[in-house]
């Protein structure tokens, strides 16, 4: 398998994807509101496989049916948007074995469930590095995108081989070279300018961000788009996951006061 390489810089910010849909997400099934992007780390697999007593590889296959439950509830709640951290840059130190499965699991999802998903009108986005994947890994993920270009459903975001210093250090480089060609000066590159560099510049910031496994941290995960996130930690690992749990993530976050470095409070809604 081919480990992902340095990367030439591109020129040519990725500001051409169409802005994602206004869904009517303002309120669930259950009547209450919903945050617009949720995002999802999707930890404790290996844990709940050995706190019962099973290979690795089976916390990872019950994490892939936890997923398939997670899309169907935020499509249904009416989320517009869910990030899913698939795949870290650094998951790459991982043992060669747990890696095979785990890139097995992902050609089997989109082999798998890439039609279903298509005809509940999601639409498929990745983020991160595709240069130095093997061929039929990047050929799968550019089908996902191109078969379900046009849905104008939730939109899941996958990040795989995604690490978000990589991604801050991709856009800095682009903007290096507008700069060293003359077509940019370094006194305009604003924090507005800086994210529509990124890889997804389309999607808005997640309102919230949910860590499963009871793990606080971020762990290199959207870290520029998380300025104003609000984190929620759950204690149960990521296979325990279901509506839910998602609803109950919601209900926290909800909860909060978001001020956006103002003075005056913002309800989680």
């Amino acid at each position: 398998m081919t480990q992902p390489k340095t990367t030439q810089v591109t020129t040519q910010a990725k500001i051409s994807e169409p802005k994602i849909s206004e869904r009517k997400h303002a309120t669930s099934e259950g009547g209450f509101d919903v945050p617009r992007h949720v995002a999802i780390i999707m930890d404790g697999n290996g844990r709940w496989a050995a706190a019962r007593g099973l290979p690795r590889v089976e916390g990872h296959r019950r994490g892939v049916e936890a997923l398939r439950k997670t899309v169907r509830a935020a499509s249904d709640l009416g989320i517009a948007v869910l990030t899913i951290f698939s795949f870290s840059s650094e998951n790459w130190s991982r043992p060669q074995s747990e890696i095979r499965d785990l890139l097995s699991l992902l050609r089997r999802f989109i082999r798998n469930d890439l039609a279903d998903l298509h005809k509940s009108n999601v639409r498929v986005r990745i983020i991160g590095e595709r240069d130095g994947l093997s061929p039929d890994i990047r050929g799968l993920l550019e089908e996902a995108e191109g078969l379900t270009r046009n849905n104008d459903g939730l939109t899941l975001v996958v990040a795989f081989n995604y690490g978000a210093r990589q991604e801050i250090a991709r856009a800095a480089r682009r903007l290096a070279v507008e700069v060293a060609e003359g077509r940019l000066s370094a006194e305009a590159i604003t924090p507005e300018l800086i994210a529509r560099h990124l890889d997804a510049p389309d999607i808005p910031d997640p309102d919230v961000i949910i860590r499963t496994s009871g793990e606080q941290r971020l762990s290199n995960f959207l870290l520029w788009q998380s300025a104003y996130s609000e984190l929620v930690f759950v204690p149960l690992n990521w296979p325990d996951f279901d509506r839910a749990a998602l609803e109950g993530a919601i209900a926290e976050f909800r909860r909060r006061e978001r001020r956006f470095g103002g003075l005056i409070a913002q309800t989680g809604s």
